[in-house]
Formats: structure tokens, C-alpha cells, sequence
């Protein structure tokens, strides 16, 4: 199941996707049909340039969602909340898949309108995230910072290209939850949500606000996609950073802000976030011995496995196994 879109200036996506997939909706919510899946999709409106999209759905089908920019740049950011409690997958103009849920740290996604990007998510699995758009003056407005740093810099100039990927905060799932369980026909609805999506984008840029940033642009961003494919390609050798660097055509030290810039992560933890989900999945999933996965992901000291297993996963690799 595949909707795609050109993220123009005004498209509007319930009309399109109402048009697409021949389903009746009443300007502000479209319900999905049984023959689909079902849930629905929200949008309201929090003044001029200031959107906000709800989307809570399951499909009987893979859906794919596939975003195309526009030939014309726009000043219009798109924020996306991601609230999966399963793993989608995100590629970012054609380059490798991203898995991503509330959980990881590519759980938000801060996007310019020029860059093109495909996400799927598996069927027969509940689908929750939010949609903002807002135009970048107003948003530079709302942030009123007397001292921005070259992320919220980029972000609030309209710059073209720019991709930024956060974690999510409790306080975030907190107000997101918040929005997604509103009942619509609360009181003063309006004023209600534009509330919250306030509080929200405080929460995000406030953890923004303390990244040490300089600017990335499309080309860099195509290259730090070359490096995380790189890193992710050998789980059980730690990544070279010279040779990564070589790779990327950049200094190491550029290569490392800007790879933690955009993924949120050093190079080296990313690794081993990855090497411990990978873990998890063989462990629980494929179903192998804490010892034939330590052995497969590199380590030969299991009792160094074990501990950096539950440093990340929260549990010792044995019980995480056994489900108790």
C-alpha cells in the first residue's frame, strides 16, 4: 500500500490521501476503512503556516509512505513524532533504511522541504505518530533565543537542506499522548492543542539547543548516510574512524560532530546501540545461545557482552532470552 506525495507548499495530505484511496472524510478527520484497516488521520489547524497531523491507524498491507520534494524550496518544517512501539524504516534520498520507534534515537525527525524520503511500516501493527508543520519565522519567533547555535540557526532561516534526528523524552511521550487521547469536542479546543504542540517544540528544541552544531548540508548528509551504512555493515568489528573519514571525504573530527549532529550519537555508541539491538533480535527472535551471539557479534569475552547488554537492553542477555 503506497501513498506518495509532493511536499508542496500547499498540499493537503487528508484531501490527497482521501483522493487516493477513495475514502469520504469531513475536511478535519478521515476514517480509515475496514477494508484497509482501520484508525483514522486528524488535522488541525493551529493558525497560519502552523498545522498539526494525527496519525493513528493499522493497515492489513505494508504501507509505505514516500515524500517527494518539491522543485521549489519552501519555508515550511516538517517535525515528525514518531510513538511505534514497533520498528518502522526510514531512507532519506534513496540512501540506506533507518529503523526507528519512540525508543531510538532517531524517534524525531526535524526535515527541510527539499529532501526526499520513504518510510514503511509493517502491517498488521498499530502506527501512532505526529505531524508539524510550521513555517520557519514563526517558529524563530516562538523560540524568541537570544543565542541560537548553528542548528536552530539553520532550522529557523529557512535553509533548504537540514536534517536533525532526537531522541524523545518522557515529557514528550507524556504531551504527545496528551494530544493523541484528546476527546475533539473538548472545550476551547484550539487553544487547547496549540498549548501543547508549544510545550512540545520547547521540550525538542530546548534538547537541540545544547548540541554543539555546525551547518550540514545535502552533500554532507548523503555522506553521513555512506558512513552509517558503513558502520552497520560489520556488527562485530568495531568501526574505524580513519577509515570512515577516508570514506566520507572529510576530517574525522568534522565526521564525528556532524555524524552526532544528525544521528544523535557518536559514531562509536551508535555502533554499539545497534550491536545490542541486533542482540536482542538474535536472542529473542532468531533464536540462538547467549554464546552463539556474543561469539557472531565479535566478543570473546561473554562476561564484557553480558554487561553491555544490559547496559543498553536494561536486562542480562540470558533472562532478556528466556522472557522471564
Amino acid at each position: 500500500m503506497l501513498f506518495e506525495f509532493v511536499a508542496n507548499h500547499d498540499f493537503n495530505f487528508l484531501s490527497s490521501f482521501a483522493q487516493k484511496f477513495n475514502i469520504p472524510f469531513d475536511g478535519e478527520k478521515l476514517i480509515i476503512p475496514a477494508s484497509l484497516g482501520e484508525g483514522s488521520i486528524r488535522k488541525i489547524d493551529l493558525g497560519p503556516e502552523f498545522k498539526l497531523l494525527l496519525h493513528q491507524y493499522t493497515f492489513k498491507e505494508e504501507f509505505v509512505l514516500k515524500c517527494v520534494a518539491p522543485d521549489d524550496n519552501h519555508d515550511i518544517i516538517t517535525i515528525l513524532f514518531h510513538c511505534n512501539e514497533d520498528l518502522a524504516k526510514l531512507s532519506i534520498d534513496g540512501h540506506a533504511q533507518i529503523q526507528f520507534s519512540k525508543n531510538t534515537d532517531a524517534a524525531v525527525q526535524i526535515t527541510s522541504s527539499i529532501l526526499d524520503s520513504e518510510t514503511r511500516f509493517p502491517a498488521n501493527k498499530e502506527i501512532n505518530f505526529t505531524v508539524v508543520g510550521i513555517r520557519a519565522s514563526l517558529l524563530s519567533s516562538l523560540l524568541s533565543t537570544d543565542k541560537p547555535n548553528n542548528a536552530i540557526q539553520m532550522v529557523t532561516s529557512g535553509s533548504p537542506d537540514f536534517l536533525f534526528y532526537e531522541s524523545m523524552s518522557q515529557d514528550m511521550r507524556k504531551l504527545l499522548h496528551q494530544l493523541a487521547d484528546t476527546k475533539e469536542e473538548i472545550n476551547l479546543s484550539p487553544f487547547y492543542y496549540k498549548i501543547r504542540v508549544q510545550e512540545l517544540l520547547y521540550l525538542l528544541f530546548e534538547k537541540l539547543l545544547k548540541r554543539q552544531q555546525r551547518p550540514v548540508h545535502k552533500a554532507d548528509i548523503e555522506k553521513l548516510f555512506v558512513v552509517r551504512a558503513a558502520v552497520l555493515s560489520d556488527l562485530s568489528n568495531p568501526p574505524r574512524l580513519e577509515d570512515l573519514a577516508k570514506m566520507a571525504d572529510m576530517s574525522e573530527t568534522k565526521m564525528r560532530d556532524l555524524f552526532k549532529q544528525v544521528f544523535g550519537n557518536s559514531i562509536y555508541n551508535y555502533f554499539q546501540k545497534a550491536r545490542m539491538e541486533e542482540a536482542a533480535f538474535k536472542l529473542k527472535q532468531a533464536g540462538y545461545s547467549v554464546s552463539e551471539v556474543g561469539y557472531q557479534l565479535g566478543f570473546s569475552n561473554l562476561s564484557h557482552f553480558s554487561r553491555l547488554f544490559e547496559k543498553h537492553i536494561g536486562v542480562k542477555p540470558k533472562k532478556y532470552a528466556s522472557g522471564k
